[in-house]
């Protein structure tokens, strides 16, 4: 996946030479709605397991200006265009009869789309037990970020949906639960089965429940229809390739072990409901002590059947009782005041890169491309989240120099740079 890595970085001359002018007229939608064939349910607040699903990636608040409305969410998303849609198998639970659902974010409610009998995606995601609780499922709507990012727009759909996965590892942990996360599915399958016609593709997969004893189901064999997500729709060839490029899992290894997080319940609650992405940052320091708190969450473990190794490289401009520099995985690597240089980097960003107390880097290099993505998504969410709960602001940065950023830390050329990460006040 280099080829696709390296035809869509940003360079210094690139971004001035390939100015995109948009075309408003052709905004896609951003929620995807099942006609109401689809037999409903609404997530009451009061109703526990229908607040895990809302807090995942429902509407968090709404700002209105003259002549329309604008929605924010749970989940963060470059440029605000929410590319990810999240479907969900659920087995066992009260609140929701068996069956394979949508989570139509826009009316706060859930369509079923195939009531279980003895069949289930299980055997689809090759796992060996029927699961009782939720599987979800998560899909890229490529075009609501290509209208903007065109080709990079890939990227953008992975970091999205990495963030998603991050939003149910919160919400589980608020159950008492581990999740885990599955790349290593056949993806073109399910699309077809769920009539998405290469303008929708599934991404990962996210198992919140406990093996049942009875046997194993069938593999689900449906044909659901074809349903408009985006309202407008212009083909991108490279973003399709990619996706098809990236499916084969090659030489993957498991991650095990839970993340230990150690939030207040009722705090973080209140967290992810209230998390937003600062957009200008003031040069203000913080204490040694919530940068430790950040990153201990940051690098706690992810569980997945295909966990790929993602650096954290973080650049500390103003973090009390810290040397200024750069560290790698928590070790101190080089002295240094690159606060401007860090600014620069974020594609001139100032405000965030060099005002930040501290500017995060997230670097990889693997053959297994989504799910290398998707990790540096979920540790995003990770620093939002964690950032937030010490009421510390956060924001994603999908644009930056990448090949600069390389020779500023001094990596090798085979090295993607995934994201990037500014966290202060």
């Amino acid at each position: 996946m280099n080829s696709y890595h390296d035809k869509t970085k940003h360079s210094y001359y690139s971004v001035r030479e390939n100015a995109n002018y948009l075309d408003w007229s052709t905004q896609p939608s951003t929620y995807k709605i099942y006609p109401d064939s689809f037999k409903r349910t609404k997530l009451e607040s009061e109703v526990p397991e229908h607040s895990f699903i809302y807090r995942i990636g429902g509407i968090s608040a709404k700002k209105s200006y003259p002549g329309s409305e604008y929605f924010l969410r749970t989940n963060p998303s470059a440029g605000a265009l929410f590319p990810n849609e999240l479907y969900f198998q659920v087995r066992g639970v009260d609140a929701f009869a068996d069956g394979i659902y949508h989570f139509d974010v826009l009316h706060g409610s859930v369509a079923l789309l195939h009531a279980l009998d003895d069949d289930g995606v299980e055997v689809n995601l090759g796992l060996k037990q029927r699961i009782n609780g939720y599987i979800f499922l998560l899909s890229a709507v490529y075009f609501r970020s290509s209208w903007k990012y065109r080709d990079r727009a890939f990227r953008y759909c992975l970091l999205d949906g990495g963030h998603l996965l991050g939003q149910i590892e919160a919400s589980s942990f608020l159950k008492d639960f581990a999740c885990r996360h599955h790349y290593d599915f056949d993806k073109e399958a399910l699309n077809a089965m769920f009539g998405f016609q290469e303008k929708e593709f599934f991404i990962a997969s996210s198992i919140v429940g406990i093996p049942s004893p009875k046997p194993l189901p069938k593999a689900l064999d449906i044909a659901l229809p074809y349903v408009e997500a985006t309202g407008s729709f212009a083909a991108n060839e490279v973003i399709v390739s990619a996706y098809h490029d990236s499916l084969k899992i090659v030489s993957k290894k498991a991650c095990t072990r839970p993340a230990k997080l150690t939030f207040r319940k009722d705090v973080f609650e209140e967290c992810m409901m209230t998390r937003r992405s600062i957009r200008q940052m003031h040069k203000e320091g913080i204490k040694k002590e919530a940068f430790t708190f950040i990153m201990d969450v940051v690098h706690q473990a992810v569980m997945s059947d295909v966990d790929e190794e993602v650096d954290i490289y973080v650049i500390v401009n103003r973090v009390i009782d810290m040397p200024l520099g750069i560290y790698k995985n928590g070790q101190f690597i080089q002295y240094g005041d690159f606060a401007r240089k860090a600014g620069y980097l974020c594609l001139e960003q100032y405000h965030l890169g060099e005002n930040a107390a501290f500017t995060v880097f997230l670097a990889g290099h693997s053959d297994n491309y989504q799910a290398m993505y998707m990790k540096a998504g979920i540790v995003g969410e990770r620093l939002y989240l964690a950032s937030h709960y010490l009421q510390i602001g956060c924001s994603g940065i999908g644009a930056y120099y990448d090949d600069e950023v390389v020779d500023f830390l001094g990596l090798d050329e085979e090295t993607m740079i995934l994201y990037g990460i500014c966290v202060g006040n």
